[in-house]
């Protein structure tokens, strides 16, 4: 929701480059600008460095220029990788301790 008011100005197509300012904010805050290097998986805001997840100023620019968001989400938390996680059968290891009552180990 967050991303659908933020204004994206290109710099560098090329480059990857892009000037994403936020909306005014009832509280007067608000009104920001950050660089957005795609190609560098980097945002002046911080957040993408620092959770690895993109953030809303990603979304906006992805928004404008209609690439898919989950592009720039990493591997190791992508739908595809938890689903191959957990796609194999478990069965549980049973033990014959504690009073002869089989307990999972």
């Amino acid at each position: 929701m967050k991303s659908r008011k933020h204004k994206v100005t290109i710099y560098n197509p090329r480059e990857g480059i892009y000037m994403v300012k936020s909306s005014i904010r009832v509280s007067v805050t608000g009104n920001n600008v950050y660089i957005l290097r795609l190609n560098n998986k980097s945002c002046s805001c911080g957040k993408w460095q620092t959770y690895t997840l993109p953030c809303s100023h990603v979304l906006a620019v992805c928004r404008e220029n209609g690439s898919r968001t989950d592009t720039y989400v990493p591997e190791i938390i992508s739908r595809q990788t938890y689903r191959r996680t957990y796609q194999a059968n478990f069965h549980p290891v049973l033990s014959r301790t504690f009073g002869g009552m089989f307990i999972l180990i």
